[in-house]
């Protein structure tokens, strides 16, 4: 039987989940994700695949997406007050990430909770729930120390994010809750919510934070170093194939559940990619992925590795189109005059074909994933935060 703790940081409290492990009956095992974007990425799937093995032997998943915590902002990890989505963009989202997540749980087997169930409350319930910490305690997290030290300001509503997704547990009944480490304070925090309603506190266990693409900040949309779940086959690939070396043992270690193998870094990193493609978009993907890899980079000389690009500051005035002569202008630090004589002269190549010299605007998903390309050594790879 598989390990449930392997690759985790925290087991707490100490020999606790063991202990529960060993009763004989099925644990309600809880994850919290807020849609605040429209993606799941390989970063989330870390969490999510160890959620899998525990569903795998036996145990029941809850999965909770907080419609209404999103409303709120998670302040986990933050330098200053996440900007809030729209309820559209919120309940969208919810969508797709439910349907996103059934990549690696059984779908007939999970529990899939929104936290907007429990957690419009009435006024008394709500002072309630209030009443049962401090300000004291809610500002002992490092996040807040830090901001609260360097003079940036904390929003009110942020110091309500733990009591809500505290209440979650209590709502579901959680035996253990997972999360990335970034989680901790939130996920011991349940724990005392679930004591103060009469429930016996859950275990946690907490996750690695996947490193991004660019082999130094975490993985997120935001700055463009992602892989999402359901980029397309190609687009992974390529993604994954542009890892620094030195971050491939951990993305085996959480990804794969694997040590790196030996022999070359290019190597390691295809077979890598392979499998992963394998994972989401069925058997034999990964090979048609790195064919098109190979068509593109390495029969035309295009570089492994390459920065990638955000489309969306060179939107144009008509929906859902970039201007070209604005991306190539930001995006090389040329002037759009320039970058208009390049496209004229045919300097400018999308995918390796030549973008014709009448072209000054593309629809946002003919450039989303591709590499664009400036004479003969400069090279993006285009995403779209806005997507």
């Amino acid at each position: 039987m598989p390990d449930l703790t392997r690759n985790a940081v925290d087991v707490l409290p100490e020999g606790r989940l063991a202990e529960q492990l060993s009763a004989d009956r099925p644990l309600r095992i809880k994850l919290g994700i807020d849609p605040t974007t429209a993606d799941i990425h390989l970063g989330h799937t870390v969490v999510l695949e160890k959620l899998s093995e525990f569903q795998r032997q036996g145990h029941t998943v809850v999965l909770i997406i907080g419609d209404f915590t999103a409303r709120v902002g998670d302040p986990s990890g933050r330098s200053s007050t996440r900007p809030l989505p729209s309820a559209e963009e919120i309940e969208a989202n919810a969508a797709t990430y439910q349907e996103q997540a059934f990549k690696l749980l059984d779908r007939e087997r999970t529990e899939v909770r929104r936290n907007s169930e429990w957690l419009r409350m009435e006024p008394d319930a709500l002072l309630g729930l209030l009443a049962q910490t401090t300000v004291a305690r809610l500002l002992e997290r490092d996040d807040f120390q830090k901001r609260l030290g360097a003079g940036v300001p904390v929003a009110a509503l942020e110091l309500l994010y733990p009591l809500l997704q505290g209440y979650d547990s209590v709502a579901v009944e959680a035996d253990v809750e997972l999360g990335g480490t970034d989680q901790k304070f939130n996920l011991l925090f349940g724990r005392d919510i679930q004591v103060a309603y009469g429930q016996t506190p859950q275990s946690i266990l907490t996750m690695p934070i996947l490193v991004g693409t660019d082999g130094v900040q975490k993985m997120s949309k935001s700055l463009g170093n992602y892989v999402g779940v359901t980029d397309a086959p190609e687009e992974m690939f390529g993604k994954l194939m542009s890892i620094p070396d030195e971050a491939m043992a951990q993305y085996y270690r959480l990804l794969l559940g694997s040590e790196q193998p030996a022999g070359p870094a290019n190597e390691a990193k295809r077979k890598l990619g392979r499998r992963i493609v394998d994972r989401f978009h069925g058997e034999g993907a990964g090979a048609g992925a790195e064919e098109h890899f190979n068509r593109l980079f390495v029969d035309r000389g295009v570089p492994d590795e390459i920065p990638a690009w955000d489309i969306d500051p060179a939107a144009g005035e008509e929906p859902g189109t970039i201007l070209l002569p604005q991306l190539i202008g930001s995006g090389f630090e040329l002037s759009s005059s320039e970058a208009r004589r390049l496209i004229k002269g045919g300097g400018v190549k999308l995918d390796g074909e030549t973008v014709g010299p009448d072209i000054l605007a593309l629809p946002r998903e003919a450039l989303a994933g591709k590499v664009l390309q400036v004479g003969k050594r400069r090279f993006l790879t285009l995403f779209d935060s806005a997507a």
